[in-house]
């Protein structure tokens, strides 16, 4: 078990340390090439900032209005009949938008129900499981450019949906309800 600690605590300087010893020894300037990494990351932020913004203003929005709450009230029924737990749907839809809201739901789902619970482990495995759809779009789009996504944001949606179904189904094969 030591070994494995040993092992995580150095696996990243080891990487790192690597990286720089082989641009070395093929002759390129590690520092130099550094430098306009960064430059080319910071310009990227600077371009994206605008959307980045605008997002978590939509999220901070909808969440202090209570639009997920009610959102999640007004599709309770097809919940229902799906057999999927209502108190999960506001941690489906803001995890398409923001992780740390998400986690802030997540937060609350805790300490309500406990993270040993059924909805505190399918929280759990939903997060592990889902991805901040539009938020992850609007970044690599933006950064590279990309002005007509096609079939992205469908796929992403059907795979998010697949997420946060297996994560019920995951859980109750696994624990039981």
């Amino acid at each position: 078990m030591s070994y494995l600690v040993f092992l995580s605590d150095i696996i990243i300087p080891l990487t790192a340390f690597s990286i720089i010893v082989y641009g070395v020894l093929q002759g390129v300037s590690v520092y130099d090439a550094f430098l306009e990494g960064a430059k080319e990351g910071l310009l990227a932020v600077w371009q994206i900032l605008p959307a980045l913004i605008g997002l978590l203003t939509a999220v901070a929005l909808l969440r202090a209005g209570g639009v997920t709450e009610a959102l999640a009230d007004l599709l309770s029924p097809v919940c229902q009949l799906l057999h999927f737990p209502s108190e999960l749907l506001p941690l489906a839809l803001v995890r398409l938008v923001s992780s740390s809201a998400a986690i802030g739901i997540l937060t609350d789902i805790f300490s309500v129900f406990g993270p040993d619970s059924f909805l505190g482990r399918c929280a759990s495995v939903m997060m592990c499981s889902t991805e901040t759809v539009f938020y992850t779009m609007s970044v690599y789009f933006l950064s590279v450019g990309i002005k007509n996504s096609r079939h992205t944001l469908l796929c992403a949606l059907c795979a998010n949906l697949c997420g946060v179904a297996a994560s019920c189904w995951l859980v109750a094969a696994v624990f039981g309800k």
